[in-house]
This record gives structure tokens, C-alpha cells and sequence, in this order.
């Protein structure tokens, strides 16, 4: 199983910006569709975005799209996460997973995320 760990969370105002990268382990991360999740205080934890293997596959959950880009350098074995014109409502704790190509993240276990908390 990929090892997955999140960074680039921090604190910023509405309107701005963060990049949150996700770095994994092993060889077959190239291989894998990915995608980005969050979880809100009192919320279940929700798909924003996600990436095909090759990267010529991205899709997002409407209330980020045109704010938010998926990347993805294999070389690196990261995939990105560009987040632009933040809201308040984007406040959460962000994850990665692999996931199917239903979007559906695909491992049980989850990372200890990144947090992003944007103030109004």
C-alpha cells in the first residue's frame, strides 16, 4: 500500500491562495488516479478533486471548480492541489488517496491531512 503524506495547509485570508502537495511512496504511484478530500469540523469527509494516472483525466466537485487545479508530477511521485480564491466554507482538513475511477478513494486509512483554514 502507498504511503501518502499532506503539506502546505495553513492559515489565509479569503480570497487567497495555498498549494497543498501530497507525496507518496513506492514505485506504482504513476499508476494510480488520485484525489483530494477534505473534512469540515461536524462534517463527513468529501471529494474536491481528482486526477487521472496520466493527468489527462481531472475532475472536481462543483463548489471548486475554476477556484481549484489538480496536478501531478510522477517523476516526483506528488500530486498537487492549487487552491485560489479561497472562501470561509473552504476551511477543513485536506487529504489524499488513491482512488478508483469512480473518484471513490480507494484505501481505507487516511494520512493525517494538511490543514486550510481561511478567515472572512
Amino acid at each position: 500500500q502507498v504511503q501518502l503524506v499532506e503539506s502546505g495547509g495553513g492559515l489565509v485570508r479569503a480570497g487567497g491562495s495555498l498549494r497543498l502537495s501530497c507525496a507518496a511512496s513506492g514505485r506504482t504511484f504513476s499508476s494510480y488516479w488520485m484525489g483530494w478530500f477534505r473534512q469540515a469540523p461536524g462534517k463527513e469527509r468529501e471529494f474536491v478533486a481528482g486526477i487521472s494516472w496520466s493527468g489527462g483525466r481531472k475532475y472536481y466537485q462543483d463548489s471548486v471548480k475554476g477556484r481549484f487545479t489538480i496536478s501531478r508530477d510522477n517523476a516526483k511521485n506528488t500530486v498537487y492541489l492549487q487552491m485560489n480564491s479561497l472562501k470561509p466554507e473552504d476551511t477543513a482538513v485536506y487529504y489524499c488517496n488513491v482512488v478508483d475511477t469512480d473518484w471513490a478513494p480507494r484505501f481505507g486509512s487516511w494520512g493525517q491531512g494538511t490543514q486550510v483554514t481561511v478567515s472572512s
